[in-house]
């Protein structure tokens, strides 16, 4: 079939679809350059190949436009304007999956082949990506035997190494004994040949000979009354290698060249289907194995026994429920687990069992739009796969950082980490990656964590494993050291929220260690964190003064009830207001003066201006506290320090607005002559920790020095 004989056909059936928009797109390249005459006939093929796996014409349209576009550079983004939206995002996911492949051009598979399988399912979004690539790739292969050896090798290796693994966890049997045969017979000619010459009859008699006994077994089971569904084929020549590899033995030792599977109600029909079987055919001794009664360690049942078949030829049988069947192929046994001996991976499994379901209901349904809704919102990636500059494929937690890669490459990389490159452009240490992201990591020549990579509400590190590496380097570090910088962290939170020191009697008890050493330890490790820190400083802070006796209330005034954001003792419906001396949060310790004609003006108990007035007319200051109704918001000054730089202002006030803080007033002076700069700022938060939080992200910004409130 030609791109005309296509395009005719289209044009009979009156359709008018992507199929047919593409063909006029491709038609419309004239005089067609030499790249897209030469594309045409693989391009044919995989195109004929699409349409009998019956993926539809969108996946055939959008393969014919991934090739034009290569072939011809006229022929750009704008070009699929008209285009609909899924055509686009099968063309881009071809163009993701070029990227992969030069990739592996260019590196081959250092890390491991698994790396860059699970990349290329990482970024391809569409299902149907993945028959266009299969198929593309079988068409080349078939046609590689006219290529030059080297060609050959390299079309057979990634063949070997990416598609047939793909093809075999999505249970695209056609493809995938295909694959492996080809590239087995371009990578190891002479041992192809020879097994080939051992099987010494070709693949059609030994596809007829499975033909005559699945009638023979058929047979049987009916007239046993037993509802059974047979498969069967002869196995190809790389799986007849890999055996034979596996089990050390000869050619003549296997039992399982030709093989049958038998798919029943339930248990009772397993047994009951094995004495069919052993009834027709003599069982050979030792080759049975009941793993029903016994399952293997990963749950897989199944009863296994060989045969002499028909004309005395050995045929083997695996008689499962179709439970079972669907355990082995969409569980933890997976058959694809079972033959590359990969690892567990919650997710990923999840992922190909969605992918394989999508597969068997392709004929079944043609809600193919409900099941691909349902893939996207039930699977979702919880793995990044990013990219060292050679290659090698890391896969992390979504929500890890360029710090937790550095850890992931080797603790030395991580601990001498000063920066990062993500696609050549330099980020900050906590910046999260995305999949198929090329990180470089920049290192000191000297061995240097910080603490601060331990404190949570920095974002420096998001793994387990990588925090526990900082956390052991700290721990090596001299007890003395530790004990210096847990005081430092804790003179610092006590300073930043603008606290007077309180009675750290009690501190030890609240994080369960005995003394006050354990304690400091345990912030230098990032065990305690600052924000526990600050919280229990707050706690802990100075009670109020004792009140100053005032005259009893009137019988007919009752206190205010304790539904409003402060609680005046003995005295109800009285105006107040917090004071902008010292603009106290909830969780302070507070007390109010009577002012004349504005109410009570409450401060935070250790305020200057507030002792001022007590010595002027104690008489006048009241017991108050923090109801349980709060505000939607309330007024704090801050003060950040650091050593001037373009745009540090911008991402001071970015970092505000993230946090929801909202900015009243702001006030910057800049030192030229030490190159520094002091910016206060008159903010809106809606209680103490968000302030604490927001004091914790303001230091981490680089040329931040000092971030703290205003006493």
């Amino acid at each position: 079939m030609s791109l005309a004989t296509w395009a005719a056909q289209l044009e009979r059936s009156g359709n008018d679809g992507v199929a047919a928009r593409a063909c006029r797109l491709a038609a419309s390249r004239t005089p067609p350059t030499a790249a897209w005459l030469a594309v045409q006939p693989e391009l044919l093929a995989t195109i004929a190949l699409l349409g009998e796996l019956g993926v539809g014409e969108e996946a055939q349209a959008a393969c014919l436009l991934h090739a034009l576009m290569l072939a011809d550079p006229a022929v750009d983004v704008a070009a699929l304007a008209g285009f609909p939206d899924g055509t686009r995002a099968l063309v881009e996911g071809q163009q993701a999956a070029e990227r992969v492949w030069a990739l592996y051009a260019a590196h081959g598979t250092v890390g491991g082949s698994e790396g860059l399988r699970r990349l290329l399912l990482a970024i391809i979004r569409d299902l149907r990506v993945v028959f266009i690539l299969l198929a593309r790739q079988l068409v080349r292969m078939r046609g590689a035997t006219r290529a030059p050896e080297a060609e050959q090798r390299a079309l057979a290796r990634l063949s070997a190494d990416i598609h047939a693994p793909l093809a075999n966890r999505l249970g695209i049997w056609q493809i995938k004994w295909e694959l492996e045969d080809l590239a087995f017979r371009f990578l190891q000619p002479d041992v192809y040949r020879r097994i080939a010459g051992l099987l010494d009859e070709r693949r059609g008699d030994r596809e007829a000979w499975i033909g005559d006994a699945k009638t023979r077994l058929g047979d049987a089971l009916r007239s046993a009354g037993i509802d059974a569904e047979i498969a069967g084929r002869p196995k190809h020549i790389y799986s007849i290698w890999r055996k034979m590899q596996r089990k050390g033995v000869e050619f003549s030792e296997l039992y399982d060249v030709r093989a049958l599977r038998l798919l029943v109600t339930d248990v009772a029909a397993c047994y009951a289907a094995l004495g069919v079987v052993h009834t027709l055919w003599p069982y050979i001794p030792g080759e049975f194995d009941d793993y029903i009664a016994n399952p293997k360690g990963n749950h897989y049942q199944s009863l296994h026994t060989a045969v002499i078949g028909p004309g005395g030829r050995t045929l083997e049988v695996q008689i499962r429920s179709h439970d079972m069947h669907r355990h082995a192929e969409l569980g933890v046994a997976a058959h694809w687990r079972y033959k590359e001996g990969g690892g567990a991976d919650a997710s990923f499994e999840r992922k190909i069992a969605w992918m394989r379901q999508l597969l068997e209901a392709r004929d079944a349904s043609d809600d193919d739009a409900a099941l691909l809704a349902g893939f996207r919102t039930e699977v979702v990636e919880d793995r990044v796969y990013l990219l060292t500059p050679k290659g090698q494929v890391i896969d992390l937690p979504r929500g890890a950082t360029v710090l937790d890669f550095a850890y992931s490459i080797h603790t030395d990389v991580g601990h001498r980490c000063r920066g990062a490159k993500v696609n050549g452009r330099i980020v900050p240490l906590p910046f999260q990656p995305s999949s198929g992201d090329r990180i470089e990591i920049l290192t000191g020549k000297t061995i240097e964590p910080k603490r601060d990579w331990l404190a949570p509400q920095h974002g420096y590190l998001n793994t387990h494993r990588a925090r526990e590496k900082v956390r052991a380097w700290f721990k090596r570090v001299d007890l003395a050291q530790n004990l210096a910088a847990g005081r430092t962290l804790l003179e610092r939170e006590l300073k930043r929220l603008a606290l007077q020191p309180p009675n750290l009697d009690d501190l030890p008890e609240r994080f369960h260690v005995r003394t006050h050493d354990e304690l400091l330890e345990a912030l230098a490790l990032g065990d305690v964190s600052t924000g526990q820190l600050a919280r229990a400083l707050h706690e802990l802070s100075a009670p109020p003064p004792e009140p100053v006796p005032v005259q009893a209330p009137h019988p007919a005034q009752r206190p205010v009830a304790d539904s409003g954001a402060i609680v005046i003792e003995g005295i109800g419906n009285l105006l107040n207001q917090l004071a902008r001396c010292c603009q106290p949060l909830p969780g302070d310790a507070i007390a109010g003066y009577i002012t004349r004609g504005r109410g009570v003006s409450v401060h935070r108990a250790d305020c200057a201006q507030l002792a001022k007035l007590r010595e002027r007319d104690a008489s006048r200051v009241i017991a108050v506290e923090w109801g349980r109704r709060r505000e939607a918001s309330y007024e704090v000054d801050v003060i950040v320090k650091g050593y001037d730089r373009k745009w540090l202002h911008k991402d001071v006030t970015n970092v505000i607005a993230a946090a929801n803080a909202h900015v009243i007033a702001v006030d910057a002076r800049v030192d030229e002559r030490r190159g520094t700069v002091e910016m206060n700022y008159a903010l809106k938060v809606s209680g103490f920790d968000q302030l604490s939080a927001l004091l914790s992200q303001l230091l981490a910004i680089p040329n931040v020095i000092e971030a703290r409130r205003i006493a």
